[in-house]
């Protein structure tokens, strides 16, 4: 692969990613370069989530609804809430060894998984009973 010249919207970009801790979305990130640069477009964003995320330097969470993107590119997985759309790190390790027995069994060469577990988070669960007793 070339290598890519580091452009001033890439750098703003890659900021934004740095700057929040909530697993944004492509559209959120785009959001948050233009209030720093107002002629960045949003394919100038989409198109820099890419590279970062393809290059290793950022991760990108395949969602249903909507990729998310994490500064933390090494793996590990998540959890979603099917309530408020909230994406978290899950605070146990990666395993490593779940790849190699896939591999194993299937023949694949596994270089990593993601794995996204969904429920509802601790506020949604916590609303859906204030909601019932009322």
């Amino acid at each position: 692969m070339k290598r890519q010249r580091d452009t001033r919207q890439r750098r703003l970009v890659l900021e934004a990613v740095r700057a929040r801790r909530d697993h944004p979305t492509a559209d959120q990130l785009y959001l948050d370069v233009r209030q720093r640069e107002e002629t960045v477009s949003r394919g100038t964003v989409y198109r820099n989530l890419k590279l970062l995320s393809e290059t290793g330097v950022i991760a990108r969470i395949p969602m249903e609804s909507a990729d998310r993107f994490d500064l933390r590119e090494e793996p590990h997985d998540h959890l979603h809430c099917s309530g408020c759309g909230a994406v978290c790190d899950i605070p146990f390790p990666y395993q490593a060894e779940r790849d190699q027995a896939l591999a194993k069994a299937t023949g694949y060469q596994i270089d990593r998984h993601h794995t996204v577990y969904e429920g509802l988070c601790p506020a949604c669960q916590s609303k859906m009973k204030k909601g019932e007793k009322e």
